[in-house]
């Protein structure tokens, strides 16, 4: 058995302008927890994910786009779950800073 890990969420590896870094912080029985990083993203990819995603708003400011149209304001300390198949992106992040993202890529099931 090895022992524990520790870390800080705010270092990492910074995001490109206009794109996202990411960085699996731990993975087990099919879950993955992983660091996001965005800087000033507008319409970034669309995912449409054969698993469940919760995500954290840790710092900064940005907005998820969906298939239908709609777009939701997320300020730091906002929670989404995405369920399996919901299309979504990230529509927009602040430009003035760095936007920080918890993810919780559940197991299908």
């Amino acid at each position: 058995m090895s022992g524990p890990r520790f870390g800080r969420i705010g270092e990492g590896a910074a995001a490109p302008e206009g794109g996202e870094s990411f960085a699996e912080l731990a993975a087990a029985g099919g879950a993955r927890v992983e660091r996001i990083a965005s800087r000033a993203v507008t319409q970034g990819d669309w995912y449409d994910q054969p698993h469940t995603e919760f995500v954290l708003l840790l710092a900064g400011a940005a907005r998820l786009g969906f298939a239908d149209g709609t777009e939701r304001a997320l300020a730091a300390g906002d929670w989404a779950v995405l369920p399996a198949g919901c299309r979504h992106r990230v529509a927009w992040t602040d430009p003035a800073g760095e936007t920080l993202w918890l993810a919780v890529h559940l197991p299908p099931g």
